[in-house]
């Protein structure tokens, strides 16, 4: 639970994320979704609950998880008047990464950012920004990797390409994603298992055609429509 004043922000959210999963945290703007990611990581501290990050506290043991998780979002700016691989470089001996060189090189040709090396961070477009901060957030190798809105600014030859590169990191090495998109199509791509939230409240949780299914919907676009338009919750269709 998370309360600003009068304001309840999330309201008794129980999820459990299991290990090499994509897991996308879905609802309208104001649900509650970015909120829930600063609280698993550690930014904000819940007004009640209890919250554990591979059975640890991401307040009392962040130095313990911090090898281990990392967060991108495509409102998140690096510092501007660096170049891309200074950027890269200060992040990667924060982490402590071995053969630095090589690791920023590898995520750069991945994310086809291998031509911006040595431009300077506010010359790139917004979207290669955004690509910029992914290559950030998977310098370390994480096991769980929380990502707010990463193909936002992208078009879709390179949203494709972000996809693709995620899938990939997760198949080899187990990575465990939590996902925020208005990009429904995309979710349904990409997430095994979905939860939506509606003002600070979890509605429904499951795959993503098991939630159409129980807002009888064809699919996550028309489920999202629905909530924000309507805010019917449907109680009968509501986690149980």
């Amino acid at each position: 639970m998370k309360k600003y004043k009068a304001v309840t922000a999330l309201d008794g959210l129980s999820l459990v994320v299991r290990r090499g999963e994509i897991y996308g945290l879905l609802g309208p703007n104001g649900a509650g979704k970015t909120t829930a990611i600063q609280i698993l990581m550690g930014v904000l501290t819940p007004s009640g609950g209890d919250v554990r990050v591979f059975g640890l506290s991401p307040f009392k043991d962040r130095h313990r998880l911090a090898g281990r998780v990392n967060f991108s979002s495509a409102y998140v700016q690096l510092p501007f008047n660096l170049s891309v691989v200074q950027n890269l470089d200060i992040f990667a001996r924060l982490y402590g990464v071995p053969d630095r060189a090589a690791k920023i090189g590898s995520m750069l040709d991945s994310f086809r950012l291998a031509d911006k090396a040595k431009a300077r961070t506010g010359s790139l477009s917004s979207g290669e920004q955004t690509r910029l901060n992914l290559c950030k957030a998977l310098l370390n190798d994480p096991e769980l990797l929380f990502l707010d809105e990463p193909t936002a600014s992208l078009d879709p030859d390179i949203a494709d390409l972000v996809r693709t590169a995620l899938q990939g990191f997760q198949r080899q090495s187990g990575l465990t994603i939590v996902y925020t998109s208005h990009n429904m199509a995309e979710v349904e791509a990409l997430c095994d298992r979905v939860l939506f939230l509606h003002r600070g409240k979890a509605i429904t949780e499951g795959t993503p055609k098991e939630v159409a299914n129980r807002f009888e919907k064809d699919n996550l676009e028309k489920v999202f429509i629905h909530l924000a338009r309507t805010g019917d919750v449907m109680d009968a269709q509501t986690i149980p």
